[in-house]
Protein backbone atom coordinates (compact mmCIF):
# COMPACT_ATOMS: atom_id res chain seq x y z
CA UNK A 1 0.00 0.00 0.00
CA UNK A 2 1.31 3.43 -0.91
CA UNK A 3 2.00 5.64 2.13
CA UNK A 4 -0.96 7.98 2.71
CA UNK A 5 -3.29 6.21 0.29
CA UNK A 6 -6.37 4.69 1.90
CA UNK A 7 -8.86 2.26 0.43
CA UNK A 8 -11.90 2.16 2.68
CA UNK A 9 -14.48 -0.55 2.08
CA UNK A 10 -17.87 1.08 2.56
CA UNK A 11 -20.91 -0.46 4.18
CA UNK A 12 -24.24 -0.64 2.38
CA UNK A 13 -27.21 -0.27 4.72
CA UNK A 14 -30.22 -1.76 2.99
CA UNK A 15 -33.84 -2.26 3.94
CA UNK A 16 -37.27 -2.26 2.31
CA UNK A 17 -36.93 1.46 1.48
CA UNK A 18 -33.71 1.03 -0.49
CA UNK A 19 -30.10 1.57 0.52
CA UNK A 20 -27.67 4.09 1.95
CA UNK A 21 -23.87 4.23 1.66
CA UNK A 22 -21.94 6.56 3.92
CA UNK A 23 -19.02 7.80 1.82
CA UNK A 24 -16.93 10.20 3.94
CA UNK A 25 -16.87 12.34 7.06
CA UNK A 26 -14.79 15.21 8.34
CA UNK A 27 -11.31 14.18 9.52
CA UNK A 28 -12.15 15.16 13.11
CA UNK A 29 -14.57 12.21 13.24
CA UNK A 30 -12.89 9.10 14.72
CA UNK A 31 -14.65 6.64 12.37
CA UNK A 32 -12.86 5.06 9.38
CA UNK A 33 -14.85 7.47 7.19
CA UNK A 34 -13.26 10.48 8.94
CA UNK A 35 -10.79 11.37 6.19
CA UNK A 36 -11.81 14.73 4.70
CA UNK A 37 -9.56 17.29 6.38
CA UNK A 38 -10.37 20.14 3.98
CA UNK A 39 -13.18 20.58 1.47
CA UNK A 40 -12.75 22.39 -1.84
CA UNK A 41 -15.32 20.96 -4.24
CA UNK A 42 -17.16 17.84 -5.29
CA UNK A 43 -17.95 16.82 -8.84
CA UNK A 44 -19.43 13.93 -10.81
CA UNK A 45 -17.48 12.34 -13.67
CA UNK A 46 -19.25 10.09 -16.17
CA UNK A 47 -17.74 7.70 -18.71
CA UNK A 48 -20.41 6.53 -21.17
CA UNK A 49 -18.15 3.89 -22.74
CA UNK A 50 -16.29 1.02 -21.10
CA UNK A 51 -12.50 1.31 -21.42
CA UNK A 52 -12.34 5.10 -21.16
CA UNK A 53 -9.02 6.03 -19.52
CA UNK A 54 -8.48 9.22 -17.55
CA UNK A 55 -4.81 9.26 -16.58
CA UNK A 56 -2.30 10.22 -15.26
CA UNK A 57 -1.89 13.28 -13.11
CA UNK A 58 -0.72 14.29 -9.64
CA UNK A 59 -1.12 17.35 -7.43
CA UNK A 60 1.28 19.39 -5.29
CA UNK A 61 -1.28 20.29 -2.59
CA UNK A 62 -4.64 18.80 -3.46
CA UNK A 63 -6.03 15.59 -1.93
CA UNK A 64 -8.59 13.51 -3.85
CA UNK A 65 -11.33 11.22 -2.55
CA UNK A 66 -12.88 8.95 -5.20
CA UNK A 67 -16.12 6.94 -5.03
CA UNK A 68 -17.67 4.90 -7.86
CA UNK A 69 -21.45 5.23 -7.50
CA UNK A 70 -22.43 3.42 -10.72
CA UNK A 71 -20.58 0.86 -12.81
CA UNK A 72 -16.99 -0.09 -12.00
CA UNK A 73 -13.48 1.24 -12.46
CA UNK A 74 -9.85 0.27 -12.20
CA UNK A 75 -7.62 2.83 -10.47
CA UNK A 76 -3.84 2.86 -10.89
CA UNK A 77 -1.65 4.88 -8.53
CA UNK A 78 2.11 5.51 -8.39
CA UNK A 79 3.98 7.22 -5.56
CA UNK A 80 6.14 10.02 -6.99
CA UNK A 81 7.22 11.58 -3.68
CA UNK A 82 11.02 11.12 -3.26
CA UNK A 83 10.72 11.55 0.54
CA UNK A 84 8.07 8.82 0.83
CA UNK A 85 8.98 5.34 2.12
CA UNK A 86 6.91 3.94 -0.76
CA UNK A 87 8.48 6.13 -3.49
CA UNK A 88 8.13 4.42 -6.87
CA UNK A 89 5.56 1.86 -5.71
CA UNK A 90 2.42 1.27 -7.74
CA UNK A 91 -0.94 -0.11 -6.75
CA UNK A 92 -4.19 -1.02 -8.45
CA UNK A 93 -7.65 -0.78 -6.90
CA UNK A 94 -10.99 -1.86 -8.36
CA UNK A 95 -14.11 -0.17 -7.06
CA UNK A 96 -17.73 -0.54 -8.10
CA UNK A 97 -21.31 -0.05 -7.04
CA UNK A 98 -21.22 -3.71 -5.97
CA UNK A 99 -18.02 -3.24 -3.96
CA UNK A 100 -18.25 0.35 -2.76
CA UNK A 101 -14.96 1.89 -1.70
CA UNK A 102 -13.56 5.30 -0.93
CA UNK A 103 -10.09 5.79 -2.40
CA UNK A 104 -8.02 8.52 -0.71
CA UNK A 105 -5.12 9.91 -2.77
CA UNK A 106 -2.62 12.33 -1.20
CA UNK A 107 -0.60 14.96 -3.09
CA UNK A 108 2.38 13.68 -5.06
CA UNK A 109 0.78 10.38 -6.08
CA UNK A 110 0.08 9.93 -9.78
CA UNK A 111 -3.40 8.54 -10.30
CA UNK A 112 -5.77 7.60 -13.05
CA UNK A 113 -8.73 5.37 -13.71
CA UNK A 114 -10.39 3.35 -16.43
CA UNK A 115 -14.09 2.55 -16.60
CA UNK A 116 -14.73 -1.20 -16.65
CA UNK A 117 -18.41 -0.85 -17.61
CA UNK A 118 -20.48 1.45 -19.78
CA UNK A 119 -22.04 4.40 -17.95
CA UNK A 120 -19.60 4.37 -15.02
CA UNK A 121 -20.04 7.33 -12.67
CA UNK A 122 -17.48 8.59 -10.16
CA UNK A 123 -18.01 11.10 -7.37
CA UNK A 124 -14.76 12.98 -6.85
CA UNK A 125 -14.15 15.22 -3.86
CA UNK A 126 -11.14 17.53 -3.77
CA UNK A 127 -9.50 19.38 -0.91
CA UNK A 128 -9.15 22.54 -3.03
CA UNK A 129 -11.24 24.14 -5.76
CA UNK A 130 -9.99 23.77 -9.31
CA UNK A 131 -8.04 26.82 -10.50
CA UNK A 132 -8.66 27.04 -14.25
CA UNK A 133 -5.88 29.57 -14.84
CA UNK A 134 -3.33 27.82 -12.62
CA UNK A 135 -4.33 24.19 -12.02
CA UNK A 136 -2.53 22.18 -9.33
CA UNK A 137 -1.63 19.29 -11.59
CA UNK A 138 1.15 17.62 -13.51
CA UNK A 139 -0.17 15.48 -16.36
CA UNK A 140 1.59 12.59 -18.10
CA UNK A 141 0.34 10.12 -20.77
CA UNK A 142 -1.74 7.07 -19.76
CA UNK A 143 0.99 4.67 -20.93
CA UNK A 144 3.73 6.30 -18.81
CA UNK A 145 3.97 3.25 -16.53
CA UNK A 146 3.63 0.59 -19.22
CA UNK A 147 0.60 -1.54 -19.98
CA UNK A 148 -1.28 -1.08 -16.71
CA UNK A 149 -4.76 -0.82 -18.22
CA UNK A 150 -5.23 -4.19 -19.91
CA UNK A 151 -7.59 -6.46 -17.99
CA UNK A 152 -5.78 -9.79 -17.91
CA UNK A 153 -7.50 -13.17 -17.75
CA UNK A 154 -7.03 -15.17 -14.57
Amino acid sequence: MIEGVKVIDLTVVEDDRGFLIEIARSADDPSPHGVVHRFGQVYLVGDPVRGTIRAFHKHAELWDWFFICHGSAKFVLKDDRPESPTYGEMMTVVASQRKPRLIVVPPGVYHGWMSLEDDTLMVSTASHTYRHGDPDEVRIPPDSFGDVWTVKGR
